[in-house]
């Protein structure tokens, strides 16, 4: 059995526990995705059953990432002591029981509640970029995170389009729009019960076996957090990035059915197609930002990998600020597609970079900037629950935040810090050199 970390990625194989963990955890972060956001598609519906104003809509969408802030840190620390397989295990037990439960809400107040509860599990892409940083060496690390993100992300896609498919075969059996939305939650409480059940079946912490195994949680092995990373402007440059791009994301996938279905007066399936459309390119975009930054970092080192960076969120903004001069429908889509491929390449790339930040605090480093994410996502839902701001205007003025953003990771030096600062003994900072 091999027990180092892979060098290639051949993406159609499960004869490996590295290709067998890599499979089982994307389809985590897949699952959690549609549990995430399974509601969002049929906000319509729900808006209409609780009678929710547009501000009490936007409490919602601020509530559903907002808690994946505080639980993607503390999911990050727990995969460096715990190990990724044990909280992946617990994380989608536990996370399973509010989606199960959300479709016993009666009003406003219960429904923000359980969405809340619900973000939780948006913590589970944290330890699918910490898994697969322990199974790939440096060289693979950024494409083996970005597909692995990306086709988790790909969930948010195909939860706008399948959600309405299975509300609309429940109303086909008779039940009311008010019970379909409902009972159209079990679908993916079940499907995490089912990946729960995978992850401790068919995965290892490490390639050399679970942390228990191979005594890297043992009381020798424990070391007290390291917050000093705190102090690296690295790590923010990156969380402001990852803002940017991923909180862009999870923000279009909370809101993109209910600004078709208002702007363009879509149906909900139509408008959930469309947002499925946005979602779906994570089946390619987040790899392509990945494979072009290992490509760029074995050229150019980490200080290529931060212009490829740069350069991606400039033409998210750019996208962003055509997308919402869209007078059309069909201009919509195509601006959409835009700034959709560049914001999930800026994904990538920024989790190209993460793993080689400090290789000691993986899963705290990934905790962070991943948290990053979430927060950009819950401040940029202030300013579409604004009853003042229309949200063709919250999109420009997000465009013009993600061009801000854009300079400042250009102007930001990620370079490789000395051996006497850096563990030599760690593959990922001396892969790249500057």
């Amino acid at each position: 059995m091999n027990t180092q970390p892979l060098n290639k990625l051949p993406l159609f194989t499960l004869n490996s526990v590295h290709m067998r963990t890599f499979h089982t955890t994307w389809l985590m972060f897949f699952v959690c995705f549609f549990g995430w956001f399974g509601l969002a598609p049929l906000m319509p519906t729900i808006r209409e059953d609780l009678g929710l104003s547009k501000a009490q809509v936007g409490n919602i969408i601020i509530a559903s990432v907002s808690s994946t802030i505080i639980a993607r840190l503390i999911i990050g620390k727990l995969c460096d002591t715990w190990g990724p397989r044990k909280t992946a295990i617990r994380l989608l037990i536990a996370g399973s029981l509010p989606v199960f439960l959300v479709g016993l809400s009666k009003d406003y107040t219960t429904f923000l509640l359980f969405r809340l509860a619900i973000g939780v599990i948006g913590a589970s892409f944290v330890i699918t970029q910490f898994h697969t940083s322990m199974m790939f060496s440096a060289n693979i690390k950024g494409t083996a995170n970005a597909v692995t993100g990306g086709w988790g992300n790909l969930g948010g896609g195909v939860t706008n389009m399948v959600m309405p498919l299975i509300f609309a075969a429940i109303v086909g059996f008779g039940y009311t729009k008010q019970e379909a939305w409902r009972f159209a939650m079990i679908v993916p409480g079940v499907m995490m019960l089912i990946v729960a059940w995978m992850y401790y079946k068919f995965t290892k912490d490490t390639p050399a076996g679970n942390f228990d195994e191979i005594g890297r949680n043992s009381d020798k092995t424990k070391s007290k957090t390291d917050w000093s990373i705190l102090a690296d402007w690295r790590i923010w440059a990156l969380t402001l990035a990852y803002g940017m791009c991923f909180g862009m994301e999870i923000t279009f996938d909370n809101v993109a059915s209910l600004h078709f279905v208002d702007t363009f007066h879509l149906s909900q399936s139509s408008a959930g197609f469309w947002a499925g459309v946005f979602g779906f390119m994570n089946i390619f975009a987040r790899a392509l930002g990945g494979i072009i930054s290992d490509k760029v970092g074995a050229r150019s080192g980490m200080r290529g990998k931060g212009m490829l960076l740069a350069c991606v969120l400039l033409l998210e903004g750019i996208g962003l600020l055509l997308f919402a001069q869209a007078g059309t429908l069909a201009l919509a889509i195509i601006s959409m597609l835009s700034f959709a491929l560049f914001l999930k390449m800026a994904n990538g790339a920024t989790y190209g970079i993460v793993p080689f930040i400090n290789e000691k605090n993986v899963g705290l480093v990934s905790g962070i900037v991943g948290a990053g994410g979430n927060l950009g996502g819950m401040l940029f839902g202030f300013l579409f629950k604004s009853e003042s701001i229309t949200y063709v205007e919250a999109f420009t003025y997000i465009g013009y935040i993600v061009i801000a953003v854009s300079v400042i990771v250009l102007l930001t030096r990620f370079i490789k810090k000395p051996a006497t600062e850096a563990s030599t003994a760690t593959t990922g900072q001396v892969a790249f050199a500057d």
